[in-house]
């Protein structure tokens, strides 16, 4: 009978065990954008097993949630309406909106000990450049990118030029892409020499061309923009002449969407595109292909780009801590070696490319280290208060001077105005 007692006191301690155990998980929700290179879910959800895995007192609820804008919306909507989120990844360059609405803390307030410190500072300066606001960060890096020129090396032997050596400035690239555009016998393009998408994310194939103009679009407290000076007029208008002057490009519209099967598909022998589609170009390419910093005029260059993990303000402590760990984990060179092998993303900092695997990985594939490198010669991506209003005015701009609606300098003028007048209360 003792015995008998003492088995069910014990059955009834660890059920009870168990129990306090499963009531004192800490649940996390994280809003993340998966349209932005290939399907990214089975990656993301693997790393999030394995962190769970690691962490038995801590769920991870991943809701993904389109592309960085549907994300943003998304997941604002969700805090305002009550509903748990503790962190996110968003774009890197919404730091000064979601600073402005109170919506996310500097992670400067989370960290407790020197070490979570140290890791504060392990990342590409580069990459951080739209994350730290005033001696704050606000945002660790987690899928980044540069914009990179994709090339096929085929197509280049075809035209007579060295597969090994693609354009490295303005005049190359135009040189080249004559000698790639292929006309058939009714005169139609079969194979373009150069697309530069111009829908999806036009602002930031043009903060590439402006930094290779040596010019920025705007200042680093995100209150002034410089999208009619000179120099950035001169990027627009050479965007426009790649088609209109120099007939290396398609006129109009180049869609961001489509832009990378285009180039599969052999329609362009060169593109410029995210780094984030390195993994998927190298696993359905049926040709012989390079990847090259994109070409300098008065200096190399390109924006960052792409998503940053934010922890938001209506989050416990013990949520905070949690979110924390989810963040570090996600952003060990470990686990960013894998994701930049799985996606084409880069590793965010040096150590994840002193990893066996990304060592070894870049060895193999040397492409995988051209946006790395290119950091060398990056600048933040364009970012402003109210970012939204203000990318739009700019986007508008290019895409009125590209349709041959406008003049660069009509464009840019009116963006300029129209902008100053949203940033001049801040």
């Amino acid at each position: 009978m003792l015995r008998s007692t003492k088995r069910l006191l014990a059955t009834g301690f660890t059920a009870f065990a168990l129990s306090t155990v499963a009531h004192a998980q800490t649940e996390l929700t994280m809003y993340y954008p998966i349209s932005v290179g290939g399907p990214l879910t089975d990656v993301v959800d693997g790393m999030i097993s394995e962190f769970e895995a690691q962490h038995p007192d801590i769920k991870v609820n991943a809701i993904y949630a389109g592309n960085y804008n549907d994300t943003r919306v998304r997941a604002l909507a969700a805090l305002n309406s009550g509903q748990p989120a503790q962190l996110s990844v968003l774009f890197s360059i919404d730091v000064h909106e979601l600073m402005g609405i109170d919506a996310i803390v500097p992670f400067d307030e989370v960290v407790e000990t020197d070490e979570e410190r140290a890791w504060l500072n392990s990342f590409y300066p580069a990459l951080m450049e739209n994350g730290v606001v005033d001696n704050q960060v606000w945002g660790i890096p987690f899928q980044r990118s540069t914009i990179v020129m994709y090339y096929n090396k085929d197509a280049f032997r075809t035209a007579g030029l060295d597969p090994e050596q693609p354009p490295q400035t303005w005049e190359e690239m135009v040189e080249m892409g004559q000698q790639l555009t292929v006309r058939g016998s009714n005169n139609e393009v079969d194979q373009w020499g150069l697309m530069i998408p111009s829908t999806g994310y036009p602002y930031w194939m043009f903060g590439a061309l402006a930094m290779q103009n040596d010019e920025v679009l705007m200042n680093s407290e995100g209150n002034e923009t410089f999208f009619n000076n000179p120099g950035v007029v001169e990027a627009l208008t050479y965007w426009q002449d790649l088609s209109g002057k120099y007939a290396v490009m398609p006129q109009g519209m180049i869609e961001w969407g489509t832009l990378r099967q285009n180039f599969l598909e052999q329609k362009t022998a060169m593109m410029w595109h995210s780094t984030g589609n390195l993994t998927a170009v190298k696993d359905n390419a049926s040709f012989d292909f390079g990847v090259a910093m994109l070409p300098a005029n008065k200096r190399l260059g390109s924006p960052t780009g792409g998503g940053n993990f934010y922890l938001f303000k209506d989050a416990s402590e013990e949520e905070r801590r949690a979110a924390l760990q989810l963040v570090r984990f996600m952003t060990s060179p470990e686990q960013a070696a894998h994701w930049s092998i799985a996606t084409g993303y880069m590793g965010v900092s040096p150590a994840s490319y002193e990893t066996d695997a990304l060592k070894a990985y870049v060895a193999d594939f040397p492409p995988a280290a051209v946006a790395r490198d290119q950091l060398e010669y990056a600048t933040a991506e364009l970012s402003t208060h109210e970012s939204g209003r203000v990318r739009k005015l700019l986007d508008d701009a290019i895409q009125a001077a590209l349709n041959g609606q406008q003049s660069a300098q009509e464009a840019l003028d009116s963006a300029q105005n129209q902008a100053q007048r949203i940033l001049s209360r801040y």
